[in-house]
């Protein structure tokens, strides 16, 4: 009879698809469980959007203690192999003996690099910085975030001159290769988690709201890293295009959710968010004037409590009316804010210095080669036995919420279990 410790090494892993919160919850639950887990990430570091928030709420604690923990989690487990800039290209067989194909693009940084900085200080080439919602630019070759895990530098081959070697000179420790190439390896699984979570709407979609017209627009993923002091304004909140401090701010609730010509759902965590990001404002601007319109403010549970102490306790000025219209003063440069009072009966316009919109949460369900069943908002249903959704690309919540359903899935998933597997 086969002893547990050789039983546990012939299992077939389980495959992680989205390397958010919820994916390093289910990779870990799994592993620490005794399962072997593939974890897959499109982008280049672990950690998808908590990662770049500057507190979770009820607490207003901040997300790097525990993403910190987690990263020394997976580092630390044998039972778990990543991949980043990694995606499921297909998926075929049955329950505990699927074939995976994963495409991996190349990150041209070998795993010997010291993190010197030698090669960003001669990379001539700036890229938008994607982890900072596109507020300033970074070099073609950078870390994503300081605390981004793998710790590795990555090259934005896109961007690069033609025939431009120089960070590759640069580096002491030949941990540079330009002639990486995309690669694939096919897996043999025994089930898999799909966690690829959420992306903000479209902003620039919602005309009569402003954002890409005005510059004072900003959505509540860009204030969040306003905010963080690892950030790209140092923890700072200010105007985007002046640098001056915000003397009174807007939040527009629903900004394009509960609309039939965007995101015709609720995304669940908007309300409680913005009420976290007033205390950010408060915190560095106690005389400045906050406004909140909303349609229903909807903090179930126990973050009922957290949105009536949070209220009282920043004196937010809460208006029931949606927001119809955001424009420009064109002496001045502050916007105006055109929304209804439902309860007062009436329809009015104030000036803000800065606006923040609510965006949604859109699920990342498009594009996967798996047969799923998705309802007419995007959202996953249900997958084929053994593939299984979890977090928010399977219904809008919150970080608490996705790290429970993570641990279900990850239950889910261990039923699951064949012999003889691994990379062919």
């Amino acid at each position: 009879m086969p002893s547990p410790e050789s039983s546990s090494r012939e299992r077939a892993p389980i495959l992680v698809v989205g390397g958010g919160i919820t994916g390093l919850t289910c990779a870990i639950e799994a592993a620490e469980a005794g399962n072997p887990v593939v974890l897959i990430e499109k982008s280049a570091y672990l950690g998808g959007h908590v990662a770049a928030f500057h507190r979770y709420f009820p607490k207003l604690c901040p997300p790097p203690c525990g993403l910190e923990i987690n990263t020394r989690r997976l580092h630390n487990n044998p039972k778990i192999e990543i991949l980043t800039l990694a995606e499921l290209e297909s998926l075929s067989g049955s329950p505990g003996n699927y074939q995976a194909v994963v495409r991996t693009a190349p990150r041209f940084v070998k795993e010997s690099c010291t993190l010197c900085g030698a090669c960003t200080a001669v990379c001539p080439t700036q890229v938008p910085d994607l982890f900072n919602c596109g507020i300033g630019k970074k070099k073609a070759i950078h870390r994503p975030y300081p605390m981004a895990f793998p710790l590795q530098f990555r090259i934005d081959r896109s961007a690069c001159p033609q025939g431009c070697r120089l960070c590759a000179d640069a580096c002491k420790f030949g941990a540079i290769d330009l002639d990486q190439r995309p690669a694939k390896k096919t897996l043999r699984v025994a089930s898999v988690v799909l966690a690829t979570g959420w992306e903000p709407y479209d902003a620039g979609k919602i005309d009569n709201l402003g954002f890409g017209r005005f510059p004072h627009v900003v959505t509540n993923v860009m204030l969040e890293r306003m905010a963080a002091p690892d950030g790209p304004t140092g923890g700072r909140i200010l105007r985007p295009s002046d640098g001056k401090p915000p003397r009174s701010v807007a939040f527009v609730q629903c900004a394009g959710s509960r609309d039939r010509n965007h995101l015709p759902y609720c995304s669940g965590v908007c309300c409680t968010a913005s009420l976290k990001q007033a205390t950010y404002i408060r915190e560095q601007y106690p005389e400045a004037t906050i406004t909140v319109f909303y349609i229903d403010l909807r903090t179930p549970g126990h973050l009922e409590d957290f949105a009536a102490k949070t209220v009282a306790a920043n004196q937010l000025e809460l208006i029931k009316g949606k927001a119809g219209k955001v424009e420009q003063d064109t002496e001045t440069g502050n916007l105006l804010v055109t929304a209804e009072d439902v309860l007062k009966g009436r329809k009015s316009t104030r000036e803000y210095d800065l606006v923040v919109l609510a965006v949604g949460m859109v699920p990342q369900s498009s594009g996967l080669p798996i047969n799923l069943l998705i309802d007419e908002f995007g959202f996953v249903s249900s997958g084929p036995p053994g593939v299984y959704a979890s977090g928010c690309v399977k219904r809008p919540a919150e970080v608490a919420a996705s790290i429970r359903d993570a641990t279900g899935a990850a239950l889910k998933a261990m039923r699951n279990r064949t012999n003889g597997a691994g990379h062919e």
